[in-house]
């Protein structure tokens, strides 16, 4: 029999830690006649819980008419969600049932992934490991709510592709550690991964490398294998949709102008063809920016509009992100034809020349009833109303933005960037950028001491951590480097922020050792273990591969 299953409740150690949790006496046992019941609107969380709770406990949680035991409900209740917010709910078990109301089925589905952690981290697995159990559940009353609305995970699939099932196992991770946005970086110069049917060679060409640099930048080893997949566009639309049952909204990101080397390698015509053999490029195979940028001319602009056309179609959600990030703009000093096109715009240099773009594409997606999201160099030449950024190179791009009246998502590199390195042992793999420790993730506070305490400060509508995926060539690197990190930063976004104190490291760490670890046992995660990589996790190098892989950024990061 499970030990976890069978023993009494424990404290509730919860991940995300809860708004307000009061304990009582006794227990809830759910067993074979414990039933499940959805009110309107909650139908859906019912469905999915059945799914997840009962495939993992072996209960069938009936409808109450076929049930004669303690019940489950589920209500989506008006009250929660003027008191608590449409994602708030309010979760109390008694020894006689469970009542879960929440603002919105949102709200329903983030408390039920909190009765599911109060079942005991074999809830968490797929089926389940001994027959005819019965599960206590602690006696409690939560009420909770999130402090931010954008909750988000970044995952780059166009440097490493990672195939449709692995996306709908991190869509579950990132549902279970209640995140609601799923930012996916299709597009970059080394794949293209979305299929776009009117512009077919963007996958045929596009979604294909002849070979990769082994590591980082500056290793000198190659994989000659080649490397590519993309997702045709019904394996996307199974992936928005689960992601919907999950409550959460997939963002997707087309880059443009620069990281566009893989479009243009699939149509040559795209790039800077007065400057340099655009015929001749493949898609790019290396790491870093690629000084390929897109051609400024409304044939460029039309291709990009069809492109945006089928993505609309695609993904429903409010927000599209067009990257316009690290545009090398030498191609365009050089190209006598962009120069031309500058001089009949009325441009006075190449920033506006970027900032033309991202003008063009943000007014056609609001025409559409849709806003564009960007990396923080959008804003330089200024940007429309309604366009949001996503501030990654530090906190001021995003208080610049905060304070002109833009939605800021923080995702700072210094602070929530996955792929660095979370120790700075000689174990650890591919220990790239600064060292990022889960305590240092877990202290991240995404509204900027400048912003705190104005009107501004509410113009950060979230935070973000990026996985970003050169050095993660199989699926277990991206579990080693997203989690347990990902957890710490879940909280960051969902808990309140306790006022003066900063957040209590030490708690966290606790609700980690004595549960949240088997829960990710549970769900098969591969993570950094809080004592170090195991062995199939460490550093193994490569004969010729340099021991820094490009000198790793040593001591803490600016920014701080």
């Amino acid at each position: 029999m499970s030990r976890m299953a069978a023993s009494e409740p424990g404290e509730p150690l919860l991940v995300p830690a809860p708004r307000a949790l009061r304990r009582g006496p006794g227990r809830l046992v759910l067993d074979t006649a414990t039933s499940l019941d959805a009110g309107p609107g909650a139908e859906g969380v019912a469905r999915w819980l059945r799914s997840a709770l009962g495939g993992a406990t072996g209960l069938p949680l009936l409808p109450a008419a076929g049930a004669g035991g303690a019940g489950v409900r589920l209500t989506v209740d008006d009250e929660v969600t003027a008191a608590l917010g449409p994602e708030g709910y309010r979760l109390e078990t008694t020894p006689h049932g469970a009542t879960l109301a929440g603002g919105s089925a949102a709200g329903v589905f983030r408390g039920a992934q909190t009765l599911r952690q109060l079942c005991g981290p074999d809830a968490f697995r797929r089926a389940p490991v001994a027959a005819g159990q019965r599960w206590p559940v602690p006696v409690v009353r939560i009420e909770d709510a999130p402090r931010f609305r954008w909750r988000g995970f970044m995952l780059d699939v166009a440097r490493h592709f990672m195939p449709k099932d692995g996306v709908l196992r991190y869509l579950d991770l990132i549902a279970a550690h209640k995140l609601n946005v799923f930012h996916f970086h299709l597009t970059d110069d080394q794949g293209w991964r979305i299929e776009i049917t009117s512009r077919p060679e963007l996958t045929r060409t596009g979604a294909w490398r002849p070979r990769t640099r082994v590591g980082h930048r500056a290793s000198p080893l190659w994989d000659e294998l080649g490397h590519g997949g993309r997702y045709t566009q019904d394996d996307i639309r199974e992936i928005v949709a689960y992601a919907a049952e999950r409550h959460i909204t997939v963002v997707p990101e087309i880059g443009l102008p620069g990281h566009a080397q893989a479009a243009i390698a699939s149509y040559p015509w795209l790039g800077n063809t007065d400057v340099v053999d655009t015929a001749a490029l493949g898609v790019w195979t290396d790491w870093g920016i690629s000084e390929n940028v897109l051609a400024p001319t409304e044939e460029t602009l039309r291709f990009y509009e069809d492109v945006l056309t089928e993505v609309l179609e695609l993904f429903p959600g409010e927000y599209v992100h067009l990257g316009g990030d690290e545009c090398v703009k030498d191609q365009w000093r050089a190209s006598k034809a962009a120069q031309a096109r500058m001089a009949e715009l009325g441009l006075r240099d190449e920033e506006e020349l970027q900032s033309w773009f991202m003008r063009h594409f943000a007014r056609w997606l609001a025409e559409r009833g849709r806003r564009m999201i960007g990396w923080d160099e959008i804003l330089e030449g200024g940007l429309p109303p309604g366009a949001a950024v996503t501030s990654w190179r530090g906190r001021a791009g995003g208080i610049a933005a905060a304070e002109a009246g833009h939605d800021v998502v923080m995702c700072p590199e210094q602070h929530v960037y996955l792929d660095h390195r979370q120790a700075g042992g000689d174990d650890e793999p591919m220990p790239i950028g600064w060292v990022r420790t889960l305590r240092d993730v877990y202290r991240f506070e995404p509204v900027p001491a400048a912003l705190a305490g104005t009107p501004a400060a509410g113009r950060v509508i979230g935070a973000q951590a990026n996985l970003w995926s050169e050095t993660l060539a199989v699926p277990q690197r991206a579990d080693y480097q997203a989690f347990p990190r990902l957890a710490a930063f879940a909280e960051v976004a969902w808990s309140p922020l306790p006022a003066p104190e900063r957040r209590d490291f030490a708690d966290f760490e606790n609700r980690m050792r004595r549960a949240h670890y088997a829960r990710l046992d549970a769900l098969g995660v591969d993570y950094r273990p809080p004592g170090g990589p195991h062995p199939w996790q460490r550093r193994t190098l490569p004969e010729g591969m340099p021991g820094a892989l490009g000198r790793p950024l040593e001591g803490r990061p600016p920014d701080e």
